[in-house]
């Protein structure tokens, strides 16, 4: 029985050193974005109805928050708003709005929470923030390397080293179906079995798809080209013998040629087996994945019908997102304990010297420092140094009758205990010099 106090199943409530570390995630990644020349973007944390219906197919539909008519219309129980599902429908409901206000190619980023009425569980959540990046109106594979390393230098921004990218094409795996003589038909549910070769064993898969329809030595040969030591030798010389197949090995290489000298070394590769599990991608498709975290940090590819097929115009696109949460996760730093609250901490002694201490407080924060007065109601010293030692302090401001007749400050530093007196018309451009001597 959920506590009354908790927030909503599948929400969370985030403190303010999850805040912090949050916002501070978020600003990194916007910084890269904007280097790349992407624009932000802002849409309602709701849509119509009617512009999220019929964009998911019949499981994603079923997670779609919908919202009853509120108000005046309240006795009607109908739903005419629902709550956004994802970024990609909104940006291709912008592209229909204000098409001829947008430049070409429009490139966007959008940050913001999403919602899907799923089941809670570990990991999945209600309500999450979803970071996308996208690029709409070019077919070249410039936009595509783009998009892939600006989403790279967004989690390396964040400080994440031990990471990879798996790189693919939507047409190398069409080729690839194509020399494996799988029929047209279990073209679909043939890749959806060869996307669980990272999650089940190879036999595993076989089974799986000798169920579907391919004949058990097929299905092992399949299978064994794609988990062999020698995978993307195999697979490449097997590409050879289709149109598809060439054209998306010439995706993929040159895809990689952009990139080659933009990313460390080794850090992405072509994949063969790697298969996004949606269907629109037309072109190259890619996934971030790191060592011991289950699914990725986020992925992409080229889209180039997506738009017309969300209600907008038909603009080639190419976009990718990163799975924030996942990602937040493996941060260093994520595990401390919370950060300082305070860098400078200000006695209150008495109430006749409350007015100084608050104006040395204010003299803190001129110095582009965190400071705050005392705010409870203890007078004693040693209390008031407790909490500035609680608000992890860097440094305390001692204000009682001896300061004032002196006309100084005792400032402490709450790391060495060593205190200084400090003239009180002096005490901002004490706390500048040693905030940049303190680094």
């Amino acid at each position: 029985m959920p506590n009354r106090f908790d927030p909503p199943s599948g929400t969370r409530d985030f403190l303010a050193a999850d805040v912090e570390r949050r916002e501070h995630a978020f600003a990194a990644i916007r910084s890269v974005f904007a280097r790349y020349g992407f624009e932000p973007l802002q849409t309602p944390a709701f849509e119509r109805l009617d512009v999220l219906m019929g964009k998911y197919g019949d499981e994603g539909e079923k997670l779609i928050f919908k919202i009853l008519r509120r108000g005046e219309h309240e006795a009607s129980g109908e739903a005419d708003l629902a709550l956004r599902y994802d970024m990609t429908v909104p940006l291709a409901r912008v592209a229909a709005a204000y098409g001829s206000q947008l430049p070409t190619p429009y490139k966007r980023y959008a940050m913001g929470p999403v919602f899907r009425a799923d089941r809670p569980g570990k990991d999945r959540y209600r309500e999450f923030v979803q970071c996308d990046l996208d690029t709409l109106g070019s077919t070249s594979l410039l936009a595509d390397a783009e998009v892939l390393a600006a989403h790279h230098d967004a989690l390396a921004a964040v400080g994440l080293t031990q990471f990879t990218v798996q790189l693919n094409s939507r047409r190398v795996l069409t080729g690839l179906l194509t020399a494996f003589s799988v029929p047209p038909e279990l073209g679909s549910g043939v890749l959806i079995s060869l996307d669980k070769l990272d999650k089940q064993p190879p036999g595993a898969v076989v089974d799986e798809l000798t169920e579907r329809g391919l004949a058990v030595e097929q299905a092992a040969e399949l299978v064994d080209a794609l988990t062999a030591p020698d995978a993307v030798d195999q697979v490449r010389v097997a590409l050879t013998k289709t149109d598809d197949g060439i054209a998306g090995l010439d995706e993929v290489d040159t895809v990689l040629s952009l990139l080659a000298g933009q990313l460390p070394a080794g850090r992405i590769a072509f994949t063969p087996r790697m298969v996004r599990g949606l269907s629109y991608y037309t072109g190259p498709i890619w996934e971030f994945v790191a060592p011991g975290v289950a699914g990725s940090l986020g992925a992409g590819g080229r889209y180039d019908h997506l738009i017309a097929q969300l209600g907008g115009p038909d603009l080639p696109g190419t976009g990718s997102s990163i799975g924030i949460e996942r990602m937040l996760s493996l941060v260093p730093g994520a595990g401390d304990p919370s950060p300082p609250r305070l860098d400078v901490a200000v006695t209150v002694l008495g109430p006749d010297l409350a007015a100084q201490s608050f104006a040395f407080a204010a003299a803190g924060r001129s110095a582009g420092l965190r400071a705050s007065v005392y705010l409870g109601s203890s007078g004693k010293l040693r209390t008031q140094l407790k909490w500035a030692n609680d608000s992890g302090a860097r440094w305390c401001v001692i204000y009682g009758e001896q300061e004032r007749q002196a006309a100084v400050a005792t400032v402490r530093d709450m790391r060495t205990g060593e205190q200084a007196e400090v003239p009180a018309g002096e005490l901002a451009g004490y706390f500048a010099a040693a905030a940049r001597a303190d680094g």
